[in-house]
């Protein structure tokens, strides 16, 4: 095996131009399959971290009609009772929960305001013990919410850096008061989202997904929240899974188990069914502002946001679409082996007379069929391993030229060196088996 190595070696150092310009087409074919993958990969990445965030894997159960939020303004709807604590234990106790929280919220409230100074905009949660730790806040001014003070129905609250900038431009906001439409609240601690547990924000389409998160967000506890929007009202729940993969399965098996509290919920199937009859019979019979609001009530539900699923939709989208470049570089890879299979051809011609000289001598065929084909191997699997380095280095390019994150493949390395190998095997086959069935009268006899 050492000397067909070195036979081999000999025969590719000998024609180093034109072994080269063979290995070409394998080196283009495999730097453009590492560089694609690399960037599909890296894509596939970035959305997954955009769109979930880094370890919190938080999946949010809320209350929706149809397929948009519920509006709590309007007043809590008919037909959808609090979640009981027997059912905030299940979902505590489901396989795959790290933790859970559940709270209340308005996503666009304007009346946060201190003296003249009025918040445009802000985020109001009503939150447990468990928000911050499930979510991923930390309070880094101040303290966080006491036991205390929700059995003693405290007026406290938690306000993020954009809210005291606002509201308490020049001073310290901890220990500072605001209104919350028209009631006083005592700032307890100021909050920021832990490192490394928000999405990352790329581009314009990413900011409008998170651009809420630039108006500010008030928390105060769940206890305190009938003092500010005077009635009880149903709550959403957000529960940090152990692991991503665990997200989807989670989300549907907290909907069943909050869509207890739903009257007559019966799936979204059977739900969206009873729903265009019930409008259809509204229509017919006319009904009034009271047959309006119970006919809406059939159709809402607690529904999770699935962004795993999102996170997959548009990792499959994006895939598709690079899978076809993946197919365009395999023809360089196809024009490559062929480029092999022609030189060895060419490589037999040439050496036609030390073919029929070593089989004159007693080599026997197989012999001979391992020189020529370990050749072809060694000249595609350098011009894999030299593929591999350009396409390395072609991904790092793509990266600073197009701002697109990569993520280098190791198992599309591996693939690479060794499909550049089969190639050799496959394309370097018949100059082998045409050398290895020379007679060897006649390989002496040609000129």
């Amino acid at each position: 095996m050492g000397e067909t190595l070195r036979a081999s070696f000999q025969g590719i150092w000998a024609h180093k131009l034109r072994s080269f310009l063979t290995m070409l087409g394998v080196i283009i074919g495999i730097a453009a399959i590492i560089g694609i993958v690399s960037t599909i990969q890296g894509t596939n990445d970035q959305i997954m971290q955009n769109l979930i965030g880094s370890g919190n894997n938080n999946v949010t159960v809320s209350l929706k009609e149809g397929s948009d939020d519920y509006y709590m303004d309007l007043g809590a709807p008919a037909g959808v009772y609090p979640v009981s604590d027997t059912q905030r234990k299940e979902i505590l106790a489901l396989e795959g929960v790290a933790d859970a929280s559940f709270y209340t919220g308005r996503s666009w409230e304007s009346n946060i305001m201190r003296g003249d100074i009025a918040l445009e905009s802000g985020i109001m949660r009503g939150i447990d013990l468990h928000y911050l730790d499930t979510v991923g806040y930390q309070v880094y001014k101040g303290r966080p919410f006491l036991e205390s003070d929700y059995t003693g129905f405290r007026k406290v609250a938690l306000i993020d850096k954009v809210v005291a900038e606002k509201l308490f431009p020049n001073e310290e906001a901890v220990g500072g008061t605001f209104e919350i439409k028209g009631e006083p609240f005592v700032v307890a601690g100021i909050i920021q989202k832990a490192a490394g547990s928000g999405p990352v924000i790329q581009s314009f389409q990413d900011y409008l997904s998170y651009a809420d998160e630039d108006y500010g967000v008030v928390m105060i506890p769940s206890s305190a929240w009938p003092i500010v929007y005077a009635f009880d009202e149903p709550e959403n729940c957000v529960a940090r899974a152990e692991t991503v993969d665990d997200m989807s399965d989670i989300g549907k098996q907290i909907e069943v188990i909050m869509n207890r509290s739903v009257v007559g919920y019966m799936g979204s199937s059977a739900m969206d069914a009873q729903t265009a009859g019930d409008e259809e019979e509204s229509e017919e019979e006319g009904e009034g502002e009271e047959g309006t609001a119970s006919g809406s009530s059939s159709k809402i539900q607690y529904k999770a946001v699935d962004l795993l699923e999102k996170a997959r939709n548009k990792q499959e989208l994006a895939s598709s679409t690079n899978n076809l470049l993946i197919w365009v570089a395999s023809i360089a890879l196809l024009v490559g082996g062929i480029g092999v299979m022609n030189i060895m051809l060419v490589s037999v011609s040439e050496r036609t007379q030390e073919i029929g000289l070593k089989k004159a001598l007693g080599a026997r065929k197989k012999r001979i069929l391992a020189q020529f084909l370990t050749e072809s191997v060694l000249l595609t699997s350098i011009g894999g391993a030299l593929g591999v380095v350009a396409g390395i280095i072609l991904a790092q390019v793509i990266a600073r030229m197009s701002e697109t994150p990569v993520s280098i493949s190791i198992p599309a390395i591996i693939l690479g060196v060794v499909f550049s190998m089969a190639i050799g095997i496959v394309f370097g086959l018949i100059p082998s088996v045409k050398a290895s069935n020379l007679n060897p009268i006649d390989a002496l006899r040609r000129e």
